[in-house]
């Protein structure tokens, strides 16, 4: 896939519990989301989770979302829709693109 010029990827990382193949394989919970920077909607992401099934399903999840205003949507989605075991890795890794994000957009305002 080909990115737009006006797209950057921000990587969040969370601890998976010690019982996840995630942690297993990897020791930690990657997520990377390539964002629109002019609207700040999430164009795509990429995980480390083990199946892509997973990777997909997260993806649908998350993608077409604006990851300023839509952030506790998409929370709320992850909590009602996904079940895994990394699910609360999930949460965390995303808040830590969303806070990036912000950073990303206030330095570029300055």
């Amino acid at each position: 896939m080909t990115y737009e010029k006006n797209t950057i990827y921000i990587t969040g990382i969370a601890h998976s519990n010690s019982s996840d193949p995630i942690t297993v394989k990897y020791n930690i919970f990657f997520l990377g989301v390539v964002i629109n920077r002019d609207t700040s909607e999430i164009v795509d992401i990429a995980c480390n989770a083990i199946s892509q099934t997973t990777v997909e399903f997260i993806k649908c999840i998350i993608a077409g979302h604006n990851i300023v205003n839509d952030i506790q949507e998409i929370i709320k989605e992850i909590q009602e829709r996904f079940f895994g075991t990394s699910q609360k890795a999930l949460i965390v890794a995303l808040k830590d693109v969303h806070n990036k994000y912000l950073i990303e957009l206030k330095k570029n305002k300055r």
